[in-house]
């Protein structure tokens, strides 16, 4: 497997994982549109990730609204 289908992958997992993250509420999945991959680098997702993980439990509705942006309409 190349590198960049390993990055790929990886990216993928990531932006999953970040999806988990974002479901607040139980009721509604959170998906993220896959064409952030290109733009994100590896250790912005990992950043990103960290970051939520930091902050599950302690959303604030500006929060909730904020993080409403990236989801996947379809």
């Amino acid at each position: 497997m190349s590198k960049k289908n390993e990055m790929i992958i990886k990216k993928e997992n990531l932006l999953k994982e970040i999806e988990i993250l974002l479901s607040y509420n139980p009721n509604e999945s959170t998906s993220i549109n896959p064409n952030y991959i290109e733009y994100l680098e590896l250790n912005d997702l990992e950043s990103i990730k960290a970051n939520l993980i930091a902050k599950v439990g302690k959303l604030k509705q500006e929060d909730v609204l904020w993080l409403e942006q990236f989801k996947k309409y379809d």
